[in-house]
């Protein structure tokens, strides 16, 4: 089967689609390609601009490197599409010849302790929404704990930490929206407690993260000198693996430091295997229960039988992201990813139960591996799923209407009020101004009509 042009779909305009098109416009091949990047939301980047913290600066530059792929103009780019309602797989296979799903992983992974339904127990990923300004979720947060604990030992519980424990008015530098910093500013935490079930040279923090919760200004660090009574293994951990010795560096120098003094702590609980979040009696959280852990001379630990409990107001559950199923797309519900073979997606006969590929439907980022692994891993997945997309040629779709123009017309002809690349940068340089005005980055438009109304110019 002879092909001179491929038309592409990628559903998810965040780092890991946009990655794929970059990678398929810059690779070796003997057809031309047009490329058709759709997102539910209006502005890209999905989660470096919806979920890294807007104090990490340096990590949100990931954006200039993204921003430049998308501004050579060889990718166009339609925002407020919703995949599964304003376009389906059927209309996918009608005008492409594959498409790429890069939705992500947005959700929180579940914590499987009693108590977790309680109020005032939140999952990290939808306050991380909310203190970033995505538009799909309440503008309000009830920020009304004395004292909270963060369950996770990995950098979005830091993340969650260091916005909970930080003054509002020391992220008014930064991109955060108004009305996140205006609830901050009236948060009456004065403790947040991380606990985490391993020892302090098994954490999953990156050493940048865990080195910027020192800075906070009128933060006391707390530490546990319980903690640092490390066994062989941990020993071998610090000797043996440059990130952790700066980890454990860090965290000794802590040890040493004077504390007392500020308004607010933030406590690191290691060997902590949270077990339970306690009622208080009115349906809401009144406290966390955990078991004391202890090494098990291979790196693991164990349950010593020793229960602690201290009282608390709310909890947050950073144990994960998940990935979401997409309508008419197979769905791995145990690991929350599209089943695959190295980014070609995979689907189960019914009459024999056994695996075969689904033609044309391919994967990548976290719905292809789940959430783990940073940017460089992104870049390596979608290598790996465009090699096997090239390769696939004689497997793709025969769209009966592929030009550009269809797709338009359909999303028009549906009503659907679509952005694109140029309405992008409307919406960018009008954040950037009303940052501007007030000496700062720029402040997040967050409701989502009126960014659409805004990258569509019709204010």
């Amino acid at each position: 089967m002879t092909r001179n042009k491929l038309r592409l779909a990628i559903v998810g305009a965040g780092p890991a689609g946009i990655y794929a098109a970059d990678i398929l416009l810059k690779s070796e091949r003997n057809f031309d390609v047009s490329i058709d990047l759709f997102d539910h939301l209006p502005a890209p980047y999905g989660l470096v601009r919806y979920g890294v913290a807007p104090d990490h600066p340096r990590i949100k530059g990931i954006i200039t490197a993204l921003r430049e792929v998308l501004d050579r103009g060889d990718i166009r780019i339609f925002g407020n599409v919703r995949f599964g309602e304003d376009l389906t797989l059927d209309d996918l296979k009608h005008h492409y010849n594959a498409v790429i799903f890069a939705t992500g992983a947005v959700r929180d992974a579940s914590l499987h302790i009693p108590g977790v339904e309680l109020d005032g127990s939140y999952g990290a990923a939808d306050f991380v929404s909310w203190f970033d300004g995505h538009p799909d979720v309440p503008r309000t947060w009830p920020l009304e704990a004395e004292s909270v604990a963060v369950i996770g030992n990995g950098n979005v519980a830091l993340d969650v930490s260091r916005i909970l424990a930080k003054h509002a008015d020391d992220l008014l530098p930064t991109e955060i929206p108004q009305n996140v910093y205006e609830i901050l500013k009236q948060s009456p935490v004065t403790d947040v407690h991380v606990f985490g079930r391993r020892g302090p040279t098994s954490v999953k923090f990156t050493p940048l993260e865990l080195r910027e919760l020192g800075e906070l200004r009128d933060v006391d660090m707390i530490v546990y000198d319980e903690d640092f009574d490390y066994d062989d293994a941990a020993h071998a951990a610090v000797a043996g693996n440059k990130q952790v010795f700066v980890i454990d560096k860090v965290l000794q120098q802590w040890r040493k430091r004077e504390v007392g003094e500020a308004s607010r702590r933030l406590h690191l609980h290691f060997f902590a295997k949270p077990l339970e979040i306690v009622p208080n009696g009115d349906g809401r959280v009144g406290a966390i229960r955990y078991e004391r852990t202890a090494p098990d001379g291979e790196g693991g630990v164990v349950g010593t039988g020793e229960i602690r409990e201290i009282p608390i107001q709310a909890v947050y559950r950073a144990v994960g992201y998940f990935g979401s199923p997409l309508p008419g797309i197979p769905f791995d519900k145990k690991f929350g990813v599209i089943p695959n073979h190295e980014g070609q997606v995979l689907t189960r006969d019914k009459a024999t139960g056994e695996a075969r590929q689904l033609y044309g439907v391919y994967a990548t980022g976290w719905i292809k591996r789940g959430p783990v692994g940073l940017i460089g891993h992104t870049k390596s997945d979608a290598m790996e799923t465009i090699r096997h997309l090239i390769n696939d040629l004689g497997n793709w779709w025969n769209p009966e209407s592929p030009t550009e123009e269809s797709v338009v017309e359909l999303l028009d002809s549906r009503g659907v009020r679509w952005t694109n690349l140029d309405g992008w940068h409307r919406l960018d340089e009008h954040e950037i101004s009303l940052g501007a005005a007030e000496g700062r980055a720029r402040v997040k438009v967050v409701p989502r009509d009126e960014m659409v109304e805004i990258s569509r110019g019709e204010v």
